[in-house]
C-alpha cells in the first residue's frame, strides 16, 4: 500500500496494478476516439508497473459498455490497447478480461509486470543527498486538457467533437500537447533503465509533480527541494499539471542517472516539497473530479 503497484510473491515476484477510466471524470467520447481511449487505458497502467522497476508483461481488460455501443468502437479500443503495448512495452499484451453492460462506459485495466529477480523500486527509498530527476515531459498533458476545455466546448460548457480539420488547424505545440493528453506516452524503457542503474526511489507522475513529489517525500521521510530553473519556461504548469505519466526518480549522488536533474533530497523539514528552497504554497496536483468538472458520461 502506498506505492504505484503491489508486489506479489507467487513462486516469483509479480507486480500488479489496476486503474479504471470512467466516461465523464476520466475521458469524454467527444474528444477521444476508441483507439485513443484504448491507448491511454493501457499506457496509464503500464506506467505504474514500470515505476516499480518491473517489465510489463500482461494486461487484463474489463469493459462495461452501453447497449448501443457499436462493435467498431470495441475493435478500436482493442487496436489502441495493442498499439500501446507494442510501442511502450514490447512483449506485453492483453491476455484476457471481461465484458458487461452499463449505462456509463467504463474501461478497467489490470497490468502485471515481472521484476526478473530484481528488487522493486519503491517510493520509500529516497535518502538525503540523493539527486532528483524527472524522466519525460512535464505540463504537456495539462496544456492539452486546457486546450480541450477552451476550444472544444459549446457555450454551455458541453464537449463538442474534435474534427480532423480542427486537429489539422492546431499549431505544432498545441497538437503535441493534445496528443500527450489523449494518448500519453510514458517513457517505460527509460524507467526500467533507471531501475537497473540503481534508482533509490521512483514513481509515476500522474497527479502533478508537486503532489507526487510530496507523496514520495512522505514515504521516504525526506524533503525534495526542486530547482524551478530546471523546469522549463512554464514553471507553474510543470509543477501543478497532471496526467503526464513521466517518472519522478531519485538516484545516489555521483552515479549514472536517467532523465533531467531537477533538484535534491534534503533532510525532512516542515514541508515535504520545497521549490527553490521555500515551501511550496497553493493548490497543486490533478483531481479528475475537479479538473474534469465532475461530469458524468
Amino acid at each position: 500500500p502506498g506505492d504505484d503497484a503491489a508486489v506479489l510473491e507467487v513462486g516469483g515476484r509479480v507486480v500488479a496494478t489496476t486503474d479504471t477510466l470512467v466516461h465523464g471524470p476520466d475521458f469524454r467520447l467527444a474528444w477521444s476516439s476508441a483507439r485513443e481511449l484504448g491507448f491511454k487505458a493501457a499506457a496509464v497502467n503500464i506506467a505504474d508497473v514500470a515505476a516499480m522497476g518491473a517489465r510489463p508483461v500482461a494486461l487484463l481488460v474489463a469493459l462495461a459498455l452501453p447497449d448501443d455501443t457499436p462493435l467498431s468502437f470495441v475493435h478500436g479500443l482493442a487496436d489502441g490497447l495493442a498499439e500501446a503495448c507494442a510501442e511502450l512495452a514490447p512483449g506485453c499484451a492483453v491476455e484476457g478480461g471481461d465484458l458487461t453492460v452499463s449505462d456509463t462506459l467504463t474501461v478497467a485495466v489490470t497490468a502485471l509486470g515481472s521484476l526478473d529477480a530484481n528488487p522493486p523500486v519503491l517510493r520509500s527509498g529516497a535518502r538525503v543527498g540523493d539527486v532528483v530527476h524527472v524522466i519525460g515531459e512535464l505540463g504537456q498533458a495539462d496544456r492539452g486538457l486546457r486546450l480541450l476545455f477552451d476550444r472544444f466546448t459549446d457555450a454551455a460548457g458541453i464537449p463538442v467533437p474534435i474534427l480532423a480539420a480542427d486537429r489539422a488547424a492546431l499549431d505544432p505545440a498545441d497538437a503535441h500537447a493534445l496528443e500527450r493528453q489523449l494518448t500519453p506516452r510514458p517513457p517505460v524503457a527509460d524507467a526500467l533503465r533507471a531501475a537497473a542503474l540503481g534508482a533509490t526511489a521512483m514513481m509515476d507522475i500522474s497527479d502533478g509533480l508537486v503532489l507526487d513529489a510530496a507523496r514520495l517525500a512522505d514515504a521516504s521521510g525526506v524533503t525534495l527541494d526542486i530547482d524551478s530553473r530546471r523546469l522549463g519556461p512554464d514553471v507553474e504548469r510543470a509543477l501543478r499539471g497532471g496526467e503526464d505519466h513521466g517518472f519522478l526518480v531519485t538516484f545516489p549522488p555521483g552515479g549514472a542517472a536517467v532523465g533531467e536533474r531537477i533538484g535534491a533530497v534534503v533532510p525532512r523539514g516542515a514541508a515535504g516539497v520545497l521549490v527553490d528552497g521555500a515551501a511550496f504554497s497553493g493548490r497543486g496536483g490533478w483531481d479528475p473530479y475537479r479538473d474534469w468538472d465532475a461530469g458524468r458520461g
